[in-house]
C-alpha cells in the first residue's frame, strides 16, 4: 500500500547543530562508549545517516549522532525533515527506529566469514560496533565432545611466515583509538587512581600487526626478540605458550609433541 506521506519527497539540509532540539523524553540511552563508537564510526566512514527531525527542529531519531557531532566540534549536521506526522507517530517513530533494528538476527556463519575477511586484511574490527568479547566468542570454536583437547586455549595462534621486508617499530601496531580514549580519561578530571586504571584499561584498544611483527622479530637483536617472546608477541615456546594459554595444540600436535596418545593424559 503506498500512502501520500510514501510520495513525499526527501531532501537532506544541513542545518546549524545549535538549531536542533534534542527530545526531552528520548528513551534510548547513549553510554559515553557508545558514542566514543558512534565518533570513530563517523571518522572512518563519514556521516552516513542524517537526523530526522521534525518541523520544529525537534529530534525524531539521531540523537547519538548529535552527541558525537558535538564530540567532533561539528558545526552543521544533515538532516532530513520528516512533515505532516502526529505527536503520536513521532513518538512511536522514535521508538520504532531503535526497536526495529534490535529484532533483526545474525546469520553466525556468514558473520565468521566477514569478520575473517576483516581480521585478515588488518582492519580496525572495532570500526564494526562489536566488542572484542563479542568477536572471540563468535570465532571460538565450540566446546563439544568431539573437539575436547587436553589443552584449551584463550585464543588460536595464527603462524606468519617472515618476509624479507623490515618494517618501522611504528608499523607494528596502532593506538590510534587508544590514543583518543586515552585524551577523553585525562581531560575529565578523575581521581588519580580511577585516571590510572583507565589508561591501562585503554590499551586493550592497541592493534598489533602480526605479521609485521614477525618480519621486525626476524631481524632483531637476541636481547629484542626475547623481550618479544615474553610479551606474547611471538610464540616460540610452545611449553611456555601452552603454559599461559597462548595457544590451542590438536590431538596431533600434543602427539608429535609429546610422542604419546592424548588418551594417556586422562
Amino acid at each position: 500500500m503506498t500512502t501520500e506521506k510514501n510520495k513525499l519527497p526527501l531532501s537532506v539540509v544541513y542545518k546549524p547543530l545549535s538549531s536542533l532540539l534534542a527530545y526531552a523524553r528520548n528513551a534510548r540511552t547513549h553510554s559515553a562508549e557508545q558514542v566514543s563508537q558512534i565518533v570513530a564510526s563517523m571518522r572512518e566512514y563519514g556521516w552516513t545517516n542524517p537526523v530526522l527531525t521534525d518541523e520544529k527542529g525537534e529530534v525524531i531519531a539521531g540523537h547519538g549522532r548529535l552527541l558525537a557531532a558535538e564530540q567532533l566540534s561539528i558545526d552543521e549536521v544533515p538532516t532530513i525533515t520528516l512533515s505532516g506526522l502526529s505527536e503520536q507517530q513521532k513518538k512511536a517513530y522514535r521508538l520504532a527506529d531503535n526497536k526495529l533494528s534490535l529484532n533483526a538476527g545474525w546469520d553466525t556463519e556468514l558473520l565468521k566469514l566477514e569478520f575473517a575477511d576483516l581480521l585478515d586484511s588488518e582492519f580496525d574490527i572495532s570500526l564494526t560496533g562489536f566488542s572484542l568479547e563479542e568477536i572471540d566468542d563468535l570465532l571460538r570454536e565450540p566446546d563439544t565432545p568431539e573437539n575436547k583437547e587436553p589443552y584449551t586455549a584463550k585464543i588460536d595462534t595464527p603462524v606468519y611466515e617472515p618476509s624479507d621486508v623490515v618494517p618501522e617499530i611504528t608499523e607494528l601496531y596502532d593506538q590510534g583509538k587508544t590514543a583518543e580514549l586515552k585524551s577523553r580519561i585525562e581531560a575529565a578530571g578523575l581521581p588519580a587512581a580511577v585516571e590510572t586504571f583507565l589508561i591501562c584499561a585503554a590499551e586493550r584498544h592497541t592493534v598489533f600487526h602480526f605479521n609485521r611483527i614477525a618480519d621486525y622479530y626476524a631481524s632483531a637483536d637476541a636481547e629484542i626478540q626475547a623481550l618479544f617472546e615474553e610479551s606474547a608477541l611471538v610464540i616460540i615456546d610452545y611449553e611456555k605458550a601452552i603454559e599461559h594459554g597462548f595457544v590451542h595444540l590438536t590431538k596431533q600436535m600434543v602427539e608429535i609433541v609429546h610422542g604419546q596418545k592424548e588418551d594417556d593424559y586422562a
